[in-house]
């Protein structure tokens, strides 16, 4: 019992279709490992700041709050971008089982512009998540610390 040569043809028309989504996903995959280590960095950073906080006051009491202040916002941004990045894997999902759907008929209907949209939105929200991860080096660049504190 095998398969005729054009329904061959369209299964490996199809495997083709959905493999190119899959290595945007693998991307984003390690994107998101690189996103989470980030943010357990920052976790890391922060809590022997917050208990230093309890023991501190005047200069150095204001000091780690500022210290603090800035990691909540590198945290913020790379939750954001985790976020953003989750979506976009979501999307370039759907879209490969919407690809893969549509070429063995399970759905009647055209998905051509339904795959056209998700992809878009998933490439909108990869870029987001982009942006996001920028912003946040840069915060980490410029409020980086080597050595002891000054004191000015």
């Amino acid at each position: 019992m095998s398969l005729p040569a054009t329904e061959v043809t369209t299964v490996a028309h199809s495997i083709q279709l959905a493999v190119a989504p899959v290595f945007l996903l693998s991307g984003i995959g390690v994107f998101l490992g690189v996103l989470t280590s980030r943010l357990g960095r920052i976790v890391d950073r922060a809590r022997p700041l917050e208990a230093e906080l309890a023991r501190a006051d005047g200069r150095a009491h204001e000091d780690l709050r500022e210290r603090l202040r800035w990691l909540a916002k590198r945290g913020r941004l790379i939750n954001l971008a985790i976020t953003l990045s989750t979506v976009a894997a979501l999307l370039v999902a759907i879209v490969v089982a919407l690809l893969f759907a549509s070429t063995f008929a399970f759905v009647q209907i055209s998905l051509a512009t339904p795959v056209a949209t998700l992809f878009i939105l998933s490439m909108l929200s990869l870029v987001g998540a982009l942006v996001a991860f920028l912003v946040e080096v840069q915060i980490a660049t410029r409020t980086i610390r080597i050595g002891p504190a000054s004191r000015e």
